[in-house]
Order: structure tokens, then C-alpha cells, then sequence
């Protein structure tokens, strides 16, 4: 007797009914107290989840800390000398759309989206969240207001470190309870000893190990690794940005 599985892809073809809209959220650009270098938003974790849900046949709103203009970190530019994301062909290709370009060029502050529009919450993350993300309430509260919703919350990499202070509207941490992933001390142990000086004022992981009542969990380093637990989804650092959107498409596929 023959065995039938099946599978069902979602691509959102052209001219397709959308299915609803996720809003994205980015660091603005700023300059790192800490290096010096001016610093923003890593590509792969914008444009990686991006793909998914456009595919899914999701529509995408991008706002940020500050509004206006976005800045991707250097070395996670495909074209960039360094050639440290030569390999990241899927950013490569939205930097050849004009859309992606003015999706970048002027995009909306944090407080001037109404979360009742949109179904799901990304943060992405970047060297930018360290010091944009963290102690921004308003982004607290956004990330809480989508959460409390029921609505698929998710964070990768550095933007995880809004996680670490978050609180529910009862007080709690968002993450009590929860367990959930953010880049792990091995990763920024790499990242330090590549550029020969310490890059970040904290580490999430470090940070995180210090709360109660919650269970941070990281995978080997730099692998693609995200976590779901309710309605939060985690991801652990640059290469986890596709895992974690597809637990958002997941979730929000048994919503319908």
C-alpha cells in the first residue's frame, strides 16, 4: 500500500489577496558609545524574515525607534568590502528593488502605528538594539500590547534584549515563565576576539541568566535557532531571522 504526504507551500503570487499585515520594527541609526562606529539595523534579519512572510502573502509595515531614514549595519551588506555577508544572496536581491530602498528611506516612528492594523509583531535586531531597544518604553509597551493580544511576538538577536525588562500589564516580566533565546556569550565571545575589542556594553545572555522565574536556552553557535513558547518567538542571532518568521507564519496560519 502507497503511503500519500502532502505539503503546502505558501507564495504570495502577484495580485493575491493579502492575508494581513505583520509590522516590523528597526533600530534607527545611531553611533556605538561604546566602538564609535555608527551603527543600525543587521540586513539578513529584515530581509530573511521579509521573504517569509511576503511569500506567505503578508503585507509589511517597517517603522523605527526614531523614524526616518534606516541604516543596515556595514558588514552585513552583501556589496560591502569586507565581504563578511558576500553569501547573503536574499538580501542581495531586495538591494536590487527600489521598493526595498523606500521601505529604508523614510519610515515611521514606533508611536505612530495603531496595533489594531496588524496581526503579528517582529523585532529585528542589529548592533543598533543594544542602545535604541532596551529602557524604550514605548517599544515596551508596543511589544506588550501585541503580546497581551495574543498575537505572534517575536524578536531575534540583539533586539531580544527588549525581553530583559518588559513587563506584562501585571507587572510580571513578559518573559516569566517563558522560555526564549537571544545571541549567546559564545557568539559575542567571536565577534570580540574578529574585531579585537569588546563591542557590546552588556550581553543579553549574561543579563538574562540573572532573571528569575524565566529559562534563557541557546543553540551551538551562529546556527539558525528559534523558539516558540506561546505566542513569543525567539530567535537566536542573524541566521535565525528565516526559523523564527516561519514560526510566525505557523502561528499565525492556525489562527485563521
Amino acid at each position: 500500500m502507497s503511503t500519500i504526504q502532502e505539503t503546502e507551500h505558501y507564495v504570495h503570487f502577484h495580485g493575491a489577496p493579502s492575508k494581513g499585515k505583520i509590522l516590523m520594527v528597526a533600530s534607527s541609526p545611531s553611533v556605538s558609545p561604546q566602538t564609535g562606529w555608527p551603527i543600525g539595523f543587521w540586513a539578513a534579519e529584515l530581509t530573511h524574515p521579509l521573504r517569509v512572510f511576503q511569500e506567505a502573502g503578508y503585507d509589511i509595515t517597517l517603522v523605527s525607534t526614531e523614524g526616518g531614514a534606516l541604516m543596515m549595519d556595514s558588514y552585513s551588506n552583501p556589496t560591502d568590502a569586507s565581504g563578511y555577508a558576500a553569501h547573503d544572496v536574499i538580501t542581495l536581491g531586495y538591494l536590487q528593488q527600489e521598493s526595498f530602498h523606500q521601505m529604508l528611506a523614510n519610515t515611521e516612528k514606533i508611536t505612530a502605528v495603531n496595533t489594531e492594523d496588524f496581526d503579528a509583531l517582529f523585532l529585528v535586531g542589529g548592533q543598533g538594539p543594544m542602545y535604541t531597544f532596551r529602557g524604550n518604553k514605548a517599544l515596551e509597551e508596543l511589544l506588550v500590547s501585541f503580546y497581551e493580544s495574543g498575537k505572534p511576538t517575536a524578536a531575534v538577536c540583539h533586539s531580544t534584549t527588549l525581553l530583559l525588562e518588559a513587563k506584562k500589564s501585571n507587572g510580571d516580566l513578559l518573559v516569566k515563565g517563558k522560555t526564549w533565546t537571544g545571541f549567546a556569550d559564545a557568539e559575542e565571545d567571536f565577534a570580540d576576539q574578529a574585531v579585537g575589542m569588546k563591542i557590546q556594553p552588556y550581553r543579553i545572555e549574561t543579563e538574562a541568566r540573572k532573571l528569575t522565574g524565566t529559562h534563557f536556552k541557546v543553540a551551538a553557535p551562529f546556527s539558525a535557532y528559534a523558539i516558540q513558547d506561546g505566542n513569543l518567538i525567539t530567535g537566536q542571532q542573524q541566521n535565525s531571522g528565516e526559523a523564527a518568521a516561519l514560526l510566525v507564519v505557523k502561528l499565525l496560519n492556525t489562527k485563521r
